[in-house]
């Protein structure tokens, strides 16, 4: 069966909508969790734009940086939305630091990626910021956009149609945070599998680091 196409935006801002309440802008999830998350997603944008990979070094999974490609300057987090300066200062604490491990990258990045993707969507005009007397949300300009990340992707599990890598990884992403128990319809394992297995290695790494991170975030808060 032919792949699917299934458009999109960057998959931080699919993701950001998938754990948001898209009427109150609410977080789905613990802030925590969705800082994971959205974190994992960051790096997910630089591995589908081949910009960072993983290797081993004695048994500890790291994160390397590859080389732009043609075209692309230093901060290019997306090939399709050139220099993105949230991806850029991800990117470049990696080249600065390459010696982390994986996990600790996650919650390095965990710590500000909601807030940066937030103003990064605000800036590309798919959020307005909703002040509140303790603290501000972000609401969806146009609630069908918000609505189409997961829209598509139930649509797919329904259908058992095959996704593009984006939305495989994005799908990876809602289960591996938990956020996909109050979004995804149905829970078939079968097609879950089946759209982890058609990643590359260096994604389904990806997905298997934040479903661990995740892990560890909810028995810590026990």
């Amino acid at each position: 069966m032919a792949e699917v196409a299934l458009p999109g935006l960057r998959l931080a801002d699919d993701l950001f909508f998938g754990m948001h309440y898209d009427i109150t802008g609410r977080m789905r999830l613990h802030a925590r969790l969705t800082g994971l998350g959205l974190a994992a997603a960051l790096l997910g944008e630089l591995m589908l734009a081949e910009r960072i990979a993983v290797h081993k070094v004695q048994g500890e999974t790291r994160l390397q940086a590859g080389a732009p490609r043609q075209g692309e300057g230093a901060g290019a987090g997306h090939p399709e939305h050139g220099r993105d300066m949230v991806t850029r200062a991800v990117l470049d604490h990696i080249v600065a630091e390459p010696s982390h491990p994986f996990r600790t990258w996650l919650q390095f990045i965990a710590r500000t990626a909601h807030a940066d993707i937030a103003t990064r969507m605000t800036a590309a005009g798919l959020l307005r910021p909703q002040r509140m007397r303790l603290s501000s949300r972000y609401l969806p300009v146009d609630a069908n956009q918000a609505a189409w990340p997961v829209g598509r992707l139930n649509l797919a599990v329904r259908r058992r149609e095959p996704l593009n890598t984006q939305d495989r990884v994005l799908l990876g992403l809602l289960v591996a945070t938990g956020v996909g128990r109050h979004v995804l319809w149905e829970h078939n394992a079968a097609y879950l599998a089946q759209s982890a297995a058609g990643l590359t290695a260096p994604l389904q790494e990806l997905l298997a680091q934040t479903e661990a991170a995740v892990g560890d975030a909810v028995i810590s808060r026990r």
